[in-house]
């Protein structure tokens, strides 16, 4: 993917994505920059107030996490979220050298093909369309969102189903969850007769222990901090609902353990996994952890007889379908790329409506002087030349700001338009404030 330096960035008004995913960083890196549930409002309330950024949603899930702006001033903004980091996360220039920096239509495109699945390391799976829906959806709720996030947003899940309606890329994937349960058959041959206990009730576990249970799985047991979803989850796929405190005695008797908690720190030492592998009497044991943070720690792949899988273990099991899924992913590549393009040239014109707005108050007010002007010159007029010279200063004026704005949204690429913009704001003297809030 390719990077971008905030250094070399336009100062104009911009779509950006700043963030890293399976492809930029490995799970450990990943990891270290998920930004929790409780986090996210947090994290969303001072990006909305930092340097050059207008409007922020954040995306994070187990394989990427994004800034997505619309920012004033693209330099500042990316200069902004990597404060948050290094404030937040500890960030140091090795890890943020695994941060892409997108902007303008390599952002766009690259939310459109986030969301429409091209992007996820299971191409066509379908959990993240919803992951990106919520994202947007918990930004609004903040409030920092406006027009432009919005209709990005809005037009990508547009995008998404259009993608998923007119290709086959649905029906050619398979989901994380699926892949983790493929592994384990890969491992096994077959689940019938094996025990198996997932740890946390939320959907990545649901998905998969629907998978467990459909291949076969003999013994299903939910293991969750909240005991009550616990249950809920074990009612509906008829396993059994066991509290946490109470886990030991089921790891010890399962022969998969599937994890993915959301819990913000490990939940399986070595040390657990030690005392579980000596409670099985040496009888190996599946861990297969999907969580990002992780929920086992990397160390337990040290201990004889305990095999530890993680999310990044995963792309090696979906190779299957490859060729398929590339087939499907080429067609929906060309919708994407002609929504982003059509999409761009809208969002082209809409950001010049402030530079127009201005020019057109400009325009007036120079209107009004000039009569003034010709008035105190020659004396007052009668009621019919007023209203004849009035209306022909206002035609003019209505010309000219027309053809400017005629020009500006017509202009093919962004540099041309930032070229005129600028140009236009410099001949009739706007200040980018004053520009700023006639969009207000």
């Amino acid at each position: 993917m390719e990077l971008a330096s905030a250094h070399a960035v336009s100062e104009e008004t911009t779509l950006a994505v700043i963030g890293l995913n399976h492809r930029s960083a490995e799970v450990e890196v990943r990891e270290r920059f998920w930004v929790s549930e409780d986090h996210r409002y947090a994290a969303l309330h001072a990006l909305a107030r930092a340097r050059g950024i207008e409007e922020v949603v954040v995306l994070a899930t187990c394989n990427r996490t994004e800034f997505i702006l619309w920012a004033s001033d693209a330099a500042a903004a990316t200069e902004s979220v990597r404060e948050l980091l290094l404030r937040d996360f500890a960030l140091d220039s090795a890890q943020w050298d695994s941060f892409y920096r997108l902007y303008d239509e390599k952002a766009l495109a690259h939310v459109f093909r986030v969301t429409s699945s091209l992007d996820s390391m299971v191409v066509g799976e379908p959990e993240i369309t919803g992951q990106v829906k919520s994202a947007w959806a918990r930004a609004q709720q903040t409030g920092t969102t406006g027009r432009f996030l919005d209709a990005v947003f809005q037009k990508a899940l547009s995008v998404a189903k259009r993608v998923r309606n007119e290709t086959p890329i649905g029906a050619a994937a398979v989901s994380v969850p699926y892949a983790a349960v493929e592994l384990a058959k890969q491992i096994f041959g077959s689940l019938e007769q094996r025990n198996v206990l997932v740890l946390g009730a939320g959907k990545m576990s649901e998905l998969s222990a629907r998978y467990l249970v459909a291949n076969g799985a003999n013994s299903l047991w939910v293991v969750n901090r909240t005991y009550e979803k616990a249950v809920e989850l074990a009612t509906l796929l008829h396993g059994v609902a066991v509290r946490f405190e109470d886990r030991w005695q089921h790891l010890a008797q399962a022969d998969i353990v599937l994890s993915s908690t959301g819990c913000p720190h490990v939940i399986l030492t070595r040390e657990d996994a030690e005392r579980m592998h000596r409670e099985r009497q040496g009888r190996p044991v599946f861990l297969i952890d999907i969580a990002v943070p992780r929920d086992i720690d990397p160390a337990v792949r040290e201990i004889p007889g305990v095999f530890l899988y993680d999310i990044d273990d995963l792309e090696q099991v979906v190779a299957h379908n490859l060729e398929e899924r590339h087939t499907a992913a080429l067609a929906a590549e060309k919708i994407v790329a002609a929504e982003a393009a059509g999409f761009r040239r809208k969002l082209a014109a809409e950001r010049v409506v402030p530079t127009i707005v201005a020019v057109r108050q400009r325009l007036d007010e120079i209107r009004r002087q000039e009569l003034d002007r010709f008035r105190a010159e020659f004396g007052p007029l009668c009621e019919e030349h007023e209203r004849a010279l009035d209306e022909l200063a206002t035609r003019i004026v209505q010309r000219i700001s027309t053809q400017l704005a005629r020009e500006l949204k017509q202009a093919p690429e962004n540099a041309e338009q930032d070229i005129l913009t600028a140009a236009i704001r410099q001949l009739f003297r706007l200040h980018r404030s004053q520009a700023a809030l006639t969009s207000r």
